[in-house]
């Protein structure tokens, strides 16, 4: 069984002016969240800045989360490293915090191969029992995990169970599935094409989106699932002038400005991400008016 369908919340990680994170607004969040129905929560990935957390931050924030989600929807701790040793402690940390499951990015920076990365995977994966995503984001990273690599993973190591595809190639997602003949977990990592890969068999998404709208991105899951695939398609097609201005700016700028105008928490991110744009700024604010979100 997998972890979540539907929409999973890469969550963001709000700071105070001292830099510290800041657990009072985290907490409201993670409570909007939850009562506008995100079918699952995850916690220092990308849009959670963990690149700028320290080991103890980064443990400390996944702890909080767990312990105030209180097991009401799965929480997902975004574990991953580009050193293995370090990916497995994280992992090891997060297990006993309570997490749910775990979500470990393709090592940056080394530029593994695909042998390489199958070995960590493998290591990180035999050192807890938890359910693992993959995350493929070569736009990121450096590197791209393979089709073939993310199919015999999922085959071949018992608890690694699916991979966000944050590739946005279609059709190498297609060849994916093709391959995996129902042995991989697909979860969307890009806001724009949620219903294209639900379409090629996606449990749902891992979605920046639903930091601001968890009801709309879990609805627009929810209808395709129901079979409602015309309904879901169309707010996929409202949400994309939206996602394309949570994305003029480097992920987490503008999803935190826009948490910041809906008054939920502070729009303070950790150098070298800087405040957004004014033009950009502008766009957003328009089109989260446009969506209904202000």
């Amino acid at each position: 069984m997998a972890i979540f369908e539907g929409a999973g919340t890469a969550i963001i990680t709000p700071f105070c002016e001292d830099g510290s994170v800041d657990y009072e607004s985290f907490g409201r969040l993670i409570e909007y969240q939850v009562q506008n129905h995100t079918d699952a929560i995850i916690v220092c990935g990308t849009t959670g800045e963990s690149a700028t957390l320290t080991h103890e931050e980064h443990l400390d924030v996944i702890r909080y989360c767990v312990e105030k989600v209180a097991h009401r929807i799965p929480v997902i701790a975004g574990t991953g490293s580009n050193c293995t040793e370090t990916a497995i402690y994280l992992s090891m940390e997060a297990e006993k915090a309570g997490a749910d499951g775990l979500l470990l990015v393709t090592p940056y920076y080394n530029k593994a191969t695909q042998n390489g990365l199958y070995k960590h995977y493998k290591a990180v994966a035999d050192s807890v029992k938890l359910p693992i995503i993959l995350y493929n984001v070569p736009s990121r990273t450096g590197t791209t995990m393979q089709p073939e690599t993310v199919v015999r993973l999922c085959r071949e190591v018992d608890n690694i169970v699916g991979v966000k595809d944050a590739t946005g190639n279609i059709a190498q997602t297609a060849h994916l599935m093709s391959l995996a003949e129902g042995c991989v977990d697909l979860y969307s990592g890009e806001d724009a094409i949620v219903v294209p890969l639900l379409a090629l068999g996606g449990k749902g998404v891992i979605s920046v989106l639903s930091n601001v709208a968890p009801q709309a991105v879990h609805d627009m899951c929810s209808l395709y699932f129901e079979g409602r695939t015309q309904e879901s398609c169309r707010m996929q097609l409202k949400a994309v002038p939206l996602v394309e201005a949570l994305f003029s700016e480097v992920n987490p700028i503008p999803v935190k400005k826009a948490l910041e105008l809906m008054g939920i928490c502070g729009g303070l991110l950790r150098m070298p991400l800087t405040e957004m744009e004014e033009a950009n700024a502008g766009r957003l604010e328009n089109e989260m008016r446009k969506f209904g979100i202000l």
